[in-house]
């Protein structure tokens, strides 16, 4: 069961162009997928269990379909793009696939030192555009700031759970031969090439309260 509050929009997210370093296409989004999860899995992050994507034609548009798949294998397997692939929706038989979203849970630490699980810790999708490919990682917690979304400070629980989306950019960075490109800033926070922004206190020691649009 969740018990993390969750933004409707990206508290940080960082992005890696691949267009030079990795072929286009679907093979090639799974193949770079399944090592990123490799990383976050091992950092526990990212437990994959399904994939969710929507389909487009091509000078037409978005068909507005999207589809879900339930990972019974590895997501490295070369199975998976063909099982994608069948899904395709029966009124678009030319339609192909945009973006795939990398869906599973993860684990946070709370203040008290306790693993708890969480429903898409982090996020992370790729563009299977046939221009390039690109990567995606993105968070929508308030466990990677120094404020909680209230703007109190858990200090307790940011020490226990930054270090680890930092471990985890750095090692992304490694494994695709980039840093990340921070994307933009939203309401619920900015992202640095190593986490999140922290926002100026004000005089009584809080940050922002953003829990007016959560």
């Amino acid at each position: 069961m969740t018990t993390l509050m969750r933004a409707p929009r990206e508290c940080g997210s960082w992005y890696w162009d691949l267009y030079d370093t990795a072929a286009p296409g679907l093979e090639s989004a799974l193949s770079v997928a399944a090592r990123m999860c490799d990383v976050l899995a091992r950092l526990e992050l990212l437990a994959p269990i399904e994939l969710k994507y929507s389909w487009y034609v091509l000078d037409v548009g978005p068909t507005g379909v999207t589809s879900t798949l339930e990972l019974t294998k590895p997501l490295g397997d070369p199975s998976i793009p063909g099982r994608v692939r069948g899904s395709r929706p029966s009124a678009h038989p030319s339609a192909d696939i945009a973006d795939i979203e990398v869906i599973g849970p993860g684990t946070w630490i709370d203040a008290d030192g306790q693993l708890r699980k969480e429903p898409q810790l982090v996020d992370l999708s790729l563009s299977t555009a046939p221009t390039g490919l690109s990567a995606e990682l993105s968070v929508h917690h308030d466990i990677w700031g120094w404020y909680d979304f209230a703007g109190r400070p858990h200090p307790e629980v940011h020490n226990r759970n930054a270090p680890r989306l930092a471990s985890a950019l750095r090692e992304l960075g490694s494994l695709l031969g980039m840093p990340p490109e921070p994307g933009e800033s939203t309401y619920f926070g900015a992202a640095t090439s190593e986490g999140l922004a922290t926002p100026d206190a004000y005089e009584d020691g809080l940050g922002p309260d953003l829990t007016s649009r959560l």
